[in-house]
């Protein structure tokens, strides 16, 4: 029987065979996705084939391969008589078998699902890439092996009468691909028979027009009696449909054809269950869409239809997808609640997999809560159920949560492990979150080690397909974490209005990502507004949708932020609670971290006994990374002298060098000093140093000053430069700014005016002027470094330079770098 709808697939394949039949060899690509009617228009293929006396061949995984390297070479060995090359075989020796293939009898080969199965190995085996003839040109190296593989076949087929027919699912790209999209309205009613309208719509919608979608749609109508288009009662079509069909979508990605048949649905003359059930339905699908204001009031009618229809099932339900809805970050206690109702009415209805719906939400909102031996527990009841109800994703979904648990307490080689085990577990159950659930764990794991640079691509990836839902906070977090802070500070000030307006599963964990960033920034109001947004949340831990991801205390995010404005008490004090729940549940990365953070913390402060507890922190800190393996911690822990630093701070500086700690006025010498550092070995000239520019010298033509004003400027600017050092002697730092902006404008203008009747113009005066103002306002700098930091000012005294040009040239017994 012919494929419904596949005209021009039907012509192309018979155009295969007919060529074969001629003595031509050719190959043609079908792709599609399950259940688009790939497998028919094979069958149709062979018999086609077999009908016009073509031999056919239907080609098996490799015989003689354990594990079988490849499905396409171990077929074509059978089908030739020849050895089956190895994993590692030359390129001469599978061209030699492609060559066997193209030149013997005749024949149709058919490869189903060619892309499934294959060797998983991105990068192609020496010499293994198709002939720019068999591709035209495609760079085809992260195509699967066995594609790979064929497209070269491809090449040599021309030299004999074998034809062949491949199918995969994902799209090659290669030339001779034809892919199968849905069949129309008038096309599905050929293929389903005799449906009424509104039935036929609702198997189109729940199918997307794929033939084998719209059959089991069809059939499951016919089984429960749905297929009358009465449209009354449980019966009816649409809303069957949109009941039962499942999800194609990964989590937060939209399944707009499941939306569209639940709305579909929603607008139908339904019994108070039904339409409690649509309506909770559709409100979770809608989910995916942030911008989408429906979900509360949909999930409002839903729940109090459930409450009236009396029935424990549907309230079970109804109550699941309303967690899932709206997912209000501030509602754990609400969540943990909600969780055992669900699990009660499951239990009444005898609704084995609602309670394990339950039971997960018992064991995330319990993590959010902190109390990680109760969710343990309520996680070992969850894999319970799922074992006494056979559900094969159970296992793969209680897998990643043991990793996680491994991870967050320092297990890594064992969370890593268990994330492999999760990707074999849940492509066998088929679940479609697989690859992102396993990329989550893998990225935690990378994270913990301090590899964050690995993590950057995916997480902007992720931002680019799903919009909305903040995963560019997360790649904001990896740019600080890598050590690109300025593209991390733009990131946030991108982010930051939008994070703060916003809600849903990914948003606590968005605005503690957002809170590293901003404790590392040159800025303090990100810091501010962060805080206020999770001071809330405060006793709990950042939970990541259904816990599959957690990155520690909401404690230790207000301690980074704390500490960048400045409140040290405050954030040692939060960093004191992060520890005390870190200790008692053993989550030691978490523990490395934030003793790292109070150490920083306390050697800022410098209060009576800090710097010992300071040195213990970082002790123990390097112990536990040190075993761990958590090589940007550890980075991060160097000895003292491998890197000071000098950070603006809440309108001042804070110098770091070593065991000394002290904060500094904001002066012209800090901001000299901070230049110099900047540029160690380099010398910069005086007047480049005041300035902040590249000396006074304009290009030919610009226009000049006369006599009069020139002397004008040097008046103004002898001024200035009194008055520079009078507010450097009073601490008046707004002073101090206003002066040192108007004095870099007449600088400024002495550059753009820098010659006169084509002459370059003496500037001897203003260089003197810069050189006497910048270091007098650089060695009263150190002059206070020097009190407060005496090691660190007996370096810089012996590694600073002055004169017409002004350098920092490191002497012994000072960092191996400056942070600044």
């Amino acid at each position: 029987m012919e494929p419904v709808g596949r005209r021009r697939e039907l012509a192309a394949v018979r155009h295969l065979v007919d060529q074969a039949l001629a003595g031509s060899g050719g190959h043609l690509f079908v792709t599609g996705p399950p259940g688009s009617g790939k497998s028919h228009l094979t069958q149709y293929a062979e018999q086609f084939a077999a009908d016009r006396g073509l031999r056919t061949h239907r080609l098996a995984a490799g015989a003689g391969m354990d594990p079988p390297a490849s499905r396409l070479l171990g077929g074509l060995a059978a089908v030739t008589g020849r050895p089956v090359p190895a994993a590692d075989a030359r390129t001469e020796e599978i061209d030699a078998l492609f060559l066997a293939v193209a030149e013997g009898p005749p024949c149709l080969l058919v490869v189903d699902d060619l892309d499934a199965g294959s060797g998983a190995d991105p990068v192609p085996p020496d010499g293994l890439v198709a002939p720019p003839h068999a591709t035209g040109g495609t760079d085809d190296a992260d195509l699967p092996r066995d594609v790979r593989l064929f497209s070269r076949l491809a090449g040599h087929l021309a030299a004999g009468a074998t034809a062949v027919l491949a199918t995969t699912q994902q799209p090659t790209g290669l030339p001779n691909e034809l892919r199968l999209g849905g069949l129309d309205e008038a096309e599905l009613s050929h293929l389903v028979g005799d449906l009424p309208a509104d039935a036929l719509r609702a198997v189109r919608l729940a199918s997307a027009g794929m033939p084998g979608a719209a059959l089991a749609a069809a059939h499951q109508l016919a089984a429960a009696g749905s297929g009358s288009g009465s449209g009354s009662g449980e019966e009816d079509p649409v809303a069957y449909l949109a009941l039962t069909t499942p999800s194609r979508a990964s989590f937060l990605d939209p399944d707009t054809r499941l939306i569209r048949l639940l709305e579909a649905a929603g607008t139908r003359p339904l019994p108070a269950r039904t339409r409690a059930r649509v309506l909770a339905r559709l409100a979770r699908e809608l989910l995916s869409d942030p911008s989408d204001t429906r979900r509360p009031a949909l999930t409002e009618e839903a729940l109090s239809l459930a409450r009236r229809s009396g029935s424990p099932g549907t309230l079970a339900e109804v109550l699941d997808s309303r967690l899932h809805a709206l997912w209000d970050p501030a509602a754990a206690h609400e969540r943990l609640e909600t969780a055992a109702e669900i699990i009660t009415q499951a239990r009444l209805a005898g609704d084995i997999a609602a309670e394990r719906r339950g039971l997960m939400w018992r064991f995330t909102a319990l993590t959010e809560l902190g109390d990680l031996t109760a969710a343990e527990a309520a996680l070992t009841s969850y894999a319970r159920t799922g074992e006494l109800s056979g559900d094969a994703e159970t296992l793969a979904v209680v897998t990643a949560r043991q990793s996680m648990l491994a991870a967050i307490r320092g297990r890594l080689e064992e969370a890593a492990s268990l994330a492999s085990e999760v990707e074999r577990l849940g492509r066998r159950a088929g679940m479609v979150d697989t690859a992102r659930l396993t990329g989550s764990l893998r990225g935690g794991i990378s994270a913990l080690r301090g590899d964050w640079e690995s993590t950057l691509a995916p997480w902007q990836a992720l931002a680019r397909r799903l919009p909305g839902h903040f995963f560019s906070a997360t790649a904001a977090r990896a740019l600080a974490e890598s050590g690109r802070l300025d593209e991390a500070e733009l990131e946030l000030e991108r982010l930051l209005p939008s994070v703060l307006a916003g809600s849903g599963p990914r948003w606590l964990g968005a605005v503690a990502d957002l809170a590293v960033v901003a404790s590392r920034s040159r800025t303090t109001d990100a810091a501010r507004h962060l805080h206020t947004a999770l001071l809330p949340y405060r006793g709990r831990l950042v939970v990541w949708g259904g816990a599959n991801t957690v990155t520690g205390p909401v404690d230790h995010y207000l301690g980074l932020l704390s500490a960048h404005l400045g409140d040290l008490d405050r954030a040692i004090a939060d960093f004191d609670a992060a520890h005390t729940w870190e200790s008692r549940n053993g989550t030691l990365p978490w523990l490395a971290q934030t003793l790292t953070a109070r150490a920083e913390a306390l050697l800022a402060r410098q209060g009576q006994g800090d710097a010992v507890r300071a040195r213990d922190d970082q002790d123990r800190a390097r112990s536990i990374a040190q075993r761990l393996g958590m090589r940007g911690l550890l980075a991060a822990l160097a000895p003292a002298g491998d890197t000071w630093r000098l950070t603006r701070v809440d309108g001042g500086w804070l110098l770091e060098a070593g065991s000394e700690s002290a904060r500094l006025s904001d002066t012209r010498g800090m901001g000299y000093l901070r230049s110099l550092l900047a540029a160690p070995g380099q010398d910069i000239p005086a007047l480049d140093l005041a300035a902040g520019g590249r000396g006074l010298r304009a290009p030919d033509g610009d226009p000049v000053l006369d006599a009069a004003a020139l002397a004008g400027y040097r008046k103004r600017l002898a001024q200035l430069d009194e008055a520079l050092d009078a507010a450097d002697r009073s601490g008046d730092v707004d002073r101090a700014r206003d002066v040192h902006r108007e004095r870099n404008a007449i600088v400024a203008e002495l550059r753009r005016a820098g010659g006169l009747g084509g002459r370059v113009r003496a500037i001897s005066a203003e260089a003197e002027r810069a050189r006497v103002s910048a270091t007098r306002a650089l060695w009263a700098a150190v002059k206070r470094i020097e009190a407060a930091a005496p090691l660190a000012g007996a370096h810089l005294r012996a590694s600073l330079r002055s004169g017409r040009t002004f350098c920092y040239r490191p002497a012994a017994g000072g960092p191996d770098r400056w942070q600044v």
